[in-house]
């Protein structure tokens, strides 16, 4: 866990009279926090993403607009080393390897896959416990949470070591080391995976087996024809509906 860091709003701007955006900082990483009007005690969505804040803006924004009609808070951060972040050469390295063992009609060796994915994730994950240690003390957000999106690596680890996170929904759209497989296995929250068929940049087989390692006892698995950037809308709205039954105090 990085040690306690004041939540800085930059900004603030009303959404179509019903979503409140939020920039912030905490400490070195920028962040988007998405409320609904007028409301309290609200559950939490963890928005993850490939990095590139601003770049990834409209579908993030998409994403927090479908979460707040189930009355749900959304809340993003910078990947390190994306964005405005301070670079991390070895990550850079590792993903241009990946590109070029892609380009090459080949799939990345596990080292690249280790060098790429290990140290984001060792740095990723206590960022975002920080940023739900920041969150949760806001008056308006109380839980419970849920983690969205990727990179799934990401996701797996903070489901694994997380307790505050009651359901992940996942998308398998990147590698991920062997090495993580046994903390999928210590992963026992409700899971929903989106994986896309045809994804170019991803291993399909690597995705089902780690989909079969994930200790969950209700677990899903959607998977829809098409590439990386082929997700159907219906794949959102069913995500949707896995939060609302999960992050509801009701259920």
């Amino acid at each position: 866990m990085l040690e306690r860091t004041a939540m800085r709003f930059t900004s603030e701007r009303l959404l179509d009279d019903d979503l409140v955006e939020r920039r912030f900082e905490l400490g070195d990483i920028p962040g988007i926090l998405w409320t609904p009007v007028a409301a309290s005690a609200l559950p939490l969505v963890l928005m993850g993403h490939p990095g590139g804040l601003d770049g990834m803006y409209p579908r993030l924004l998409a994403r927090a607009r479908a979460s707040a009609d189930h009355g749900f808070a959304s809340v993003t951060i910078e990947l390190p080393g994306g964005g405005g972040r301070e670079r991390m050469p070895q990550i850079d390295e590792a993903r241009a390897d990946l590109r070029r063992a892609l380009a090459a009609g080949g799939a990345p060796t596990p080292d690249v896959i280790d060098r790429l994915v290990l140290p984001l994730v060792e740095r990723a994950v206590p960022e975002w416990q920080a940023t739900l240690d920041a969150v949760l003390a806001l008056p308006e957000v109380d839980g419970p949470v849920g983690y969205s999106g990727g990179p799934i690596a990401v996701g797996i680890r903070l489901a694994a070591v997380e307790p505050r996170i009651a359901a992940a929904g996942l998308f398998a759209g990147s590698f991920v080391p062997a090495s993580m497989f046994a903390e999928a296995r210590a992963v026992t929250i409700p899971v929903h995976v989106l994986l896309q068929w045809d994804d170019e940049g991803n291993d399909r087989a690597m995705a089902l087996d780690l989909f079969d390692a994930l200790g969950s006892e209700e677990k899903t698995l959607q998977a829809n024809m098409g590439g990386h950037r082929g997700v159907p809308a219906h794949a959102g709205e069913d995500a949707s509906r896995f939060f609302g039954r999960h992050l509801t105090r009701e259920a």
